[in-house]
């Protein structure tokens, strides 16, 4: 049996892919692209149908941020142009979530830049998250505010929030030449706080950052370990003024094997296309949906996306359907486990033999010669070229939260 078909066999079983197998989705050749994406559409649409969940996203607090994350256009010493303006008040950030609501979004993200909330943070942004449910009845609210501190989790699980986001970004091997400032511990912890707490946990990475095939497997298996609910791929914009502005790694291809690689080591859970998708996909976008299910609908924290109305004619025009607010995104048996970190038997967080991020003999990072490869699928022969900077798709978000003028939703 090859590669791709032992890899859709695992994904309908839940069964966590070897490192091996892995790697070898990264290491396929541009000619093979079709097939992978054929493959994990399969493990996609079993567990998720034809089904597109929409996101929207509201930059409650932009720029200034004291933290020193290299990919990031709010970062400590940025000289990115993008908006900067402190906190928006609780009928200000409701009236950006409705925009994103009338378009379809499923999920309003309440994003604010910094280290982490103060407890006076905290109490803000639960006054705009009653703002908001008390608008849209169904709606989900997930918070994203940087480190949690004790407590914090709890309160805005009380406040009415439904998620909250923290990524991993890197592999933890390297997260210390990307960021500073903090540790990936620490970030680690924060999504753990989240899950203690009762929040749907959402913690993904960002592709493009000139990391290795092995960084971008070992931040995905610890993904898996820490078992989140969704999992947004964002791939790279390098925005001028920040110090990854050269960093253009990615063609559309490889940002398909990245995305068909988190759909076999995450079968079950919400993978969500995140910020890049424009820039690195391009008119690739559509054959995307066949891997993640979830997307978020026009623009992003400081940078522009396409317009919302693309987005929802790109998703009908390849066949699929938005998610609606009555509809459960995750498969039954993560909603009745309750969707804890190895709440749900043979999957998740180390609950199979040998399922840790490289608890497996000979295992480890690079440590199969070859690629690993079991079956026909081509590897590539040479290393891929990086793709051509696209300076001219880096957009500055100038409209929706924080402005006067009306959001691209």
């Amino acid at each position: 049996m090859d590669l791709l078909n032992t890899l859709v066999d695992k994904g309908l079983r839940r069964e966590l892919p070897t490192r091996d197998e892995a790697l070898a989705v990264l290491a396929t050749s541009d000619d093979d692209v079709l097939d992978v994406v054929a493959a994990a559409g399969k493990v996609r649409r079993h567990w998720f149908g034809r089904r597109v969940k929409l996101n929207y996203l509201v930059n409650l607090k932009s720029g200034l941020c004291p933290e020193d994350c290299s990919y990031c256009s709010q970062r400590l010493g940025s000289k990115a142009d993008i908006l900067k303006y402190t906190w928006l008040k609780p009928d200000q950030a409701s009236q950006a979530a409705a925009a994103g609501l009338a378009g379809g979004a499923k999920r309003v993200c309440l994003v604010a830049s910094g280290r982490g909330p103060t407890d006076r943070d905290v109490d803000r942004v639960s006054d705009t998250i009653k703002a908001i449910k008390d608008q849209n009845e169904n709606v989900e609210v997930c918070a994203c505010l940087g480190l949690l501190s004790d407590g914090q989790a709890e309160r805005l699980r009380e406040a009415g929030a439904d998620a909250y986001n923290h990524n991993l970004n890197t592999s933890e091997g390297t997260y210390g030449d990307i960021t500073t400032t903090h540790t990936y511990a620490d970030r680690v912890d924060t999504v753990q706080k989240a899950h203690a707490a009762g929040l749907s946990a959402c913690s993904g990475l960002i592709a493009g950052m000139g990391e290795s095939d092995e960084d971008l497997v070992d931040v995905v298996y610890s993904l898996r370990e820490l078992d989140p609910d969704s999992v947004p791929v964002n791939f790279l914009i390098p925005f001028e003024g920040t110090p990854l502005a050269k960093e253009w790694n990615l063609t559309p291809q490889r940002c398909l094997r990245i995305l068909a690689m988190v759909r076999f080591v995450c079968p079950d859970v919400e993978v969500r296309i995140a910020g890049g998708r424009e820039v690195h996909l391009r008119t690739m976008q559509p054959l995307a949906l066949n891997l993640a299910n979830s997307i978020f609908l026009g623009d992003y924290l400081t940078s522009e996306g396409q317009a919302g109305k693309a987005d929802l004619d790109m998703i009908a025009d390849a066949g699929f359907e938005v998610e609606g607010a009555g509809e459960v995104t995750l498969p039954e048996h993560r909603v009745t486990a309750g969707a804890g970190c190895g709440a749900h038997a043979e999957a998740g967080c180390g609950s199979h033999e040998g399922g840790g991020c490289g608890s497996h003999e000979g295992g480890g990072c690079g440590s199969h010669e070859g690629g690993g490869v079991c079956g026909s699928v081509k590897v590539q022969a040479e290393q891929e070229q990086p793709a051509e900077a696209r300076t001219d798709l880096v957009a500055v978000r100038r409209r929706g939260a924080g402005t006067d003028l009306a959001p691209n939703a």
